[in-house]
């Protein structure tokens, strides 16, 4: 059978990953697709550089236009990422009929309801398992793997620069400035981490995985983002003494109003398995009413693990080019005609009126009555607490100091009653500091 002909539109990291990878196993990766894989053709800026990475045989341009125009490419690989040019790009080679993969979670979660509309008008496909968690293969068991259960929940480790960061300062005991300069000095970080460390890249993911664990639309806007910019190593410390570790976690639940999609730090208790991923490392804890709990680990970023997400979806297109696209796994999971409408019966809540629990740090004036009075308002709120911990004033301030921290773990309460709540605790003369306030995830 002629091999699928593949197009790349830049060959960056992932890029060069995935070419490495289809040329080192193109003898296994034919025995289970069918047929070859083929990288011929490679569009990229700098077209030395991209010749330095795929020799003579694969024709270079500086033009991505002149892939989509090449009548002998099967599938497009879009590697540029961005909401820009990429999405023209995208939707250029699903109107020329060209299956599509893409690593470009941001456009997707931006864009994704458009593209995926018109690639199935069409009857192309577009394959992204790439887009989320690098390596591990979330989007597929989320797809296909799991297709038998009504997902409860999907809570992730989705950014390895973040994670890298907060195990760091749990490790050395730093604060958070301290610990991003090292990670940009070793180069997990970008010069610019915006994105990573305001959660905005593990919200882009985050709404993809509720889009295809709950049949909604892509919503990134209706997402909840928190990065961990706000986080302090004394959190770090006292969430470890309660036996807890901070994680920024993507989460997407279902529940009797709506769909929860939030990304935030989070108290996980120290014994649960993603509690415990370290450094750049992602994991995938889903929750279905028939299998219970599964966890997905690995590699979130990274050359050639990410290349292989890539080359999965090639695979996956050379099985299934030219087979009725009514017979294909639908881009989201769900059939598109049984897809849940944007505000329909499964609306995204606002984080209002998320159902969570509360680790508060409340940096207080060291004198009698102070505690009551916040657990009075607290109770008045109808907030129950769990627990309490105060600290010693000289722990916190130093000999002579007469200020102290109180440390208050929350049942579940309605985010919209704490945030009323802890307006009125806020303006009371005893409390000293703006308060820190940490969701906790049970994740039972």
């Amino acid at each position: 059978m002629k091999p699928i002909q593949v197009g790349l539109l830049g060959i960056g990291t992932v890029g060069s990953g995935t070419f490495n990878v289809l040329e080192r196993n193109q003898d296994e990766i034919r025995r289970r697709a069918g047929r070859g894989i083929e990288i011929t053709m490679v569009a990229d800026l700098d077209t030395e550089r991209a010749k330095s990475v795929v020799g003579d045989k694969v024709k270079v341009v500086g033009d991505a236009r002149e892939v989509i125009a090449n009548p002998d490419i099967d599938v497009v690989v879009e590697l540029i990422g961005g909401y820009g040019i990429a999405k023209a790009l995208v939707l250029e080679a699903i109107a020329a009929g060209k299956h599509v993969v893409t690593a470009n979670k941001a456009l997707l979660a931006v864009h994704g309801t458009e593209i995926f509309k018109a690639a199935a008008e069409k009857g192309v496909m577009v394959a992204y398992e790439a887009a989320v968690a690098g390596g591990i293969p979330i989007i597929k068991a989320l797809r296909e793997g799991l297709t038998a259960n009504s997902i409860q929940w999907v809570a992730g480790i989705i950014n390895g620069t973040t994670n890298f960061i907060l195990s760091e300062m749990r490790d050395k005991g730093l604060d958070f400035d301290v610990v991003l300069k090292e990670a940009q000095r070793l180069g997990y970080a970008e010069a610019d981490p915006t994105f990573d460390i305001e959660g905005v890249d593990a919200a882009h993911k985050a709404t993809l995985m509720s889009a295809i664990a709950f049949g909604i639309p892509v919503q990134f806007d209706k997402a909840y983002v928190e990065g961990i910019t706000k986080l302090a190593g004394a959190d770090i410390r006292y969430a470890e003494q309660l036996g807890y570790r901070i994680k920024l976690l993507g989460i997407t639940k279902r529940t009797d109003k709506g769909i929860e999609l939030r990304v935030h730090p989070s108290l996980v208790p120290s014994k649960r398995l993603i509690a415990n991923v370290e450094g750049a490392m992602n994991a995938v804890v889903v929750n279905g009413d028939a299998v219970g709990t599964t966890l997905y680990y690995g590699k979130g970023a990274g050359s050639e693990p990410t290349a292989s997400a890539v080359v999965a979806d090639l695979v996956d297109i050379a099985r299934m080019d030219g087979s009725d696209p009514a017979h294909r796994v639908p881009a989201l999971a769900f059939q598109s005609s049984s897809l849940a409408a944007a505000g329909s019966e499964l609306p995204v809540l606002p984080m209002a009126e998320v159902v969570t629990s509360y680790y508060l740090r409340i940096r207080v004036a060291d004198e009698a009555g102070v505690l009551a009075k916040i657990t009075g308002l607290l109770a008045n709120a109808g907030i129950s607490i769990d627990a309490v911990l105060q600290r010693e004033a000289d722990e916190v301030g130093g000999e002579g100091s007469t200020q102290t921290d109180l440390i208050i773990l929350t049942h579940d309460t309605r985010e919209g009653d704490m945030d009323k709540a802890l307006a009125e605790i806020q303006g009371l003369p005893t409390v000293l500091a703006p308060i820190t306030r940490i969701r906790k995830e049970e994740l039972n």
